[in-house]
């Protein structure tokens, strides 16, 4: 979780930096809209990537989704602190298999 946490302080500090040529700084000038488009494209070329079995190109579209993911979180001023606890607090959960729905036929 050190890599992750490293690089959400590069993007939390390149948020409001003077750099030009900063694609993150370029995503949050562009806002919401378009950082959820970039998360939907990386999610999309992460499961291609895994579906063609290319195990090169999933680890890097996976790095690309998760990027983006820490800009999303970032935006929305969510420290990435937040879901390395929310990960370690499900990583204690035992039996938490989720049953399947009854479905009533008759209705």
């Amino acid at each position: 979780m050190e890599a992750l946490k490293k690089l959400y302080q590069t993007i939390f500090e390149r948020k409001d930096s003077g750099d030009q040529s900063s694609y993150t700084r370029y995503l949050f000038e562009k806002g919401l809209d378009k950082i959820l488009k970039k998360c939907g494209e990386e999610c999309a070329e992460m499961i291609i990537a895994a579906k063609n079995g290319d195990e090169g190109e999933l680890v890097f579209e996976s790095c690309d989704l998760i990027y983006h993911m820490l800009v999303l979180l970032c935006h929305q001023g969510i420290d990435v602190s937040r879901i390395e606890e929310e990960l370690e607090r499900r990583s204690l959960k035992k039996g938490n298999l989720k049953q399947p729905k009854s479905v009533d036929k008759d209705s």
